[in-house]
């Protein structure tokens, strides 16, 4: 490993290294009408895994009830978001963990709330209001190229 020259040692190994400096601002992934924005690390095509960025505005929100197609893990970085629902909120430092199949939300953001979101699958079975045919990028299930 050429500990001198990182870029090359990435280069040699199946590692991924990505920092805030290098995400590009095209990128992001806007839903303006919920005050959300997405920026995907990782995806994994033959899964539907992923861990991404999510940003929410202050009142940013997603708007229904919904599920997903495997198990969705959250990190709060920064914010105040919160499950209406059953008053769940998750602040800086707290991890929530949605089984797959268990409906959840609607979600608002009180503040500026910055989250690491990862799925270990796809993410829905069919596609959600708040997503678009752009914006849902693959990851309902049986779009996996691995079957």
């Amino acid at each position: 490993m050429d500990t001198d020259n990182p870029a090359k040692a990435l280069a040699d190994t199946l590692e991924i290294l990505t920092r805030r400096e290098d995400l590009d601002p095209n990128a992001w992934i806007e839903f303006p009408e919920y005050g959300l924005r997405q920026y995907f690390l990782w995806k994994n095509p033959q899964t539907g895994a992923s861990i991404a960025i999510l940003e929410f505005d202050k009142g940013g929100r997603i708007p229904v009830k919904h599920h997903h197609a495997s198990n969705q893990f959250m990190y709060c970085l920064e914010g105040d978001y919160e499950y209406t629902e059953v008053g769940l909120r998750l602040t800086p430092g707290t991890f929530y963990m949605n089984p797959k199949d268990h409906p959840h939300g609607p979600t608002l953001a009180h503040e500026k709330s910055v989250l690491i979101e990862i799925y270990d699958g796809p993410h829905y079975y069919e596609k959600p209001v708040f997503h678009t045919d752009e914006t849902i990028g693959g990851f309902l299930a049986g779009q996996q190229s691995g079957g």
